[in-house]
């Protein structure tokens, strides 16, 4: 879904994610730029990324940021979604590498508390489906 398919994401968590658009390239392809317009802690926000990197066959696509309240507070940001199997479950695993503008800056735990929740309310949904 996050790597073909983030545009499904404003059905599946609205109160999360109010829209995922296309700004350039196509879905699913290195390149492309996506917006993401979300909520964290309350607070509506857009960011604007470039899909950085896919592959399918590890299950993994990568997202950097260059456009939005992200990079108002961090010089870099970039996360990476990487589904594993462990028997019947998948498992998701969130990386986020970031490089803070300045040292009063806080680390991003909010955002990670974001797509944690997000992971949930996703799993939720396919399991309910």
């Amino acid at each position: 879904m996050f790597c073909e398919k983030p545009h499904h994401l404003s059905n599946v968590v609205p109160q999360t994610i109010q829209a995922v658009d296309l700004h350039e390239g196509d879905w699913g392809t290195v390149g492309s730029i996506v917006n993401w317009n979300y909520t964290i802690e309350g607070e509506k926000k857009v960011v604007k990324v470039v899909v950085d990197d896919i592959n399918k066959e590890k299950r993994l696509v990568t997202f950097k940021a260059f456009e939005g309240h992200l990079i108002e507070e961090y010089k870099a940001f970039k996360e990476t979604i990487h589904i594993e199997n462990e028997g019947d479950n998948n498992v998701v695993i969130w990386t986020i590498e970031y490089e803070k503008k300045n040292e009063d800056i806080l680390e991003p735990f909010s955002y990670l508390q974001l797509v944690t929740n997000l992971t949930k309310d996703v799993d939720t949904h396919h399991v309910n489906q």
